[in-house]
């Protein structure tokens, strides 16, 4: 039974990128560039003006000033003559500079009246002018290989004229759960049977790490039902089941994968909740069995299964970083194993960060999961901690906001 971090570092290894494809930049927000992307032309594409304003020439503009007003330029018009001794051309923003002036005055420093304009500031050579290439020269590489597109990128993209570039796969995820007591969401309960939670779990958390969830329904305790089902998911990139990998009479998922050729890799880990957890290979799919219970489900997905996907579909950073957090509650423990406590996070009055319990953290209290913002990480060699000691907090609610006031 391998170490958590032991067990995670496994999984990673086995992890080999997809294939890239070409898609519109929309559809790749969220996802990994597989190349570098250069700018066709330098941007900007011309000298611009950086306000409305004038475009003058500097020499002239020793304020006070008074300048001839020849011309008037709009975003996406062109300079007409050049802007000489003793001149100046109206000019809105993005406009391209005339010839001739190396300079902007902007509205609010100068008074316009009958065809001339009067300066009431001095004027710089390049006063709020964006010169050409100042953000990237032709050639050069606007967003590189191996990063997370987001609006940013794709505005920069658009400016170089993308309609789509390359980017690695979505993972394609097989979702599978297990067991005789399960029925689909809204169907009738009968007498012993429960709605199946954990397929809907599974494959909303694998939309939110960026791969394709492909739903294979419920498979019942038997090898028939079993093998169907399991064949159909191996051929996706992952496949994921829940229940089925404890030691009871109709634990039958190891051993059905087993005779589909599929490779154990390791069962257990010394994690508190999760401990039954499978991972397995058959050729580049990789197999994970997670426990049934649904809290137990969401943990050890998103400690194990999160982190191979991200892998898969290209990220750099696939494991949550840790945030130190000082414990508003004792924490009862019995080490051995690595333990992962739900908590709440807040602001202390000194501007630390705060650890409190979510609530009861018996596996089948899904209200828990909803109120908890992260997972204090209790290492194995730890017993029972004291209120106000540190720990280690993986931040698990997106956009939580933890910086002070």
């Amino acid at each position: 039974m391998p170490t958590f971090e032991a067990a995670r570092k496994t999984i990673l290894d086995q992890c080999r990128r997809l294939p890239e494809e070409r898609v519109p930049v929309l559809a790749a927000v969220g996802r990994v560039l597989a190349a570098d992307v250069p700018v066709p032309w330098s941007m900007p594409r011309w000298d611009n003006s950086a306000m409305d304003g004038f475009a003058v020439r500097s020499a002239d503009c020793a304020a006070p000033t008074r300048l001839r007003v020849t011309g008037y330029l709009a975003a996406g018009g062109r300079p007409g003559g050049a802007v000489g001794p003793g001149e100046a051309v109206k000019i809105m923003t993005g406009a391209p500079l005339p010839p001739g002036a190396d300079a902007v005055v902007r509205l609010e420093d100068c008074d316009e009246e009958g065809g001339a304009v009067a300066l009431r500031v001095a004027v710089r050579a390049g006063s709020h002018v964006r010169r050409e290439g100042e953000d990237l020269r032709a050639g050069e590489v606007a967003v590189p290989a191996g990063a997370v597109l987001g609006a940013s990128e794709a505005s920069l993209l658009a400016s170089a004229g993308c309609l789509a570039v390359p980017v690695v796969r979505r993972a394609r995820v097989a979702v599978l759960s297990t067991g005789d007591e399960l029925v689909p969401p809204g169907a009738p309960l009968e007498p012993g049977q429960i709605h199946d939670s954990n397929s809907l779990a599974v494959a909303a958390a694998v939309l939110q790490a960026g791969g394709e969830p492909v739903p294979l329904g419920i498979a019942r305790d038997d090898r028939a039902s079993l093998r169907e089902k399991l064949e159909r998911g191996l051929q996706a990139d992952a496949l994921v089941t829940t229940a089925g990998v404890s030691m009871g009479d109709r634990d039958l998922v190891r051993a059905i994968l087993d005779e589909l050729g599929v490779r154990q890799v390791f069962w257990k880990v010394d994690i508190k909740p999760g401990r039954p957890v499978a991972f397995a290979t058959r050729g580049g799919t990789l197999v994970f069995s997670l426990p049934g219970n649904p809290v137990s489900t969401l943990l050890t997905f998103e400690e194990f299964v999160r982190p191979a996907l991200l892998r898969m579909m290209g990220h750099g950073r696939v494991v949550r970083s840790l945030r130190r957090a000082r414990l508003a509650d004792p924490i009862r423990n019995k080490p051995g194993r690595v333990t992962f406590v739900r908590v709440r996070l807040s602001r202390g009055p000194d501007g630390e960060l705060v650890a409190s319990s979510a609530g009861d953290q018996d596996t089948g209290i899904l209200r828990t999961q909803l109120r908890a913002d992260g997972i204090a990480v209790i290492p194995a060699d730890r017993g029972d901690l004291a209120a106000g000691e540190a720990v280690d907090v993986q931040v698990t609610r997106p956009g939580l906001e933890l910086e002070e006031a």
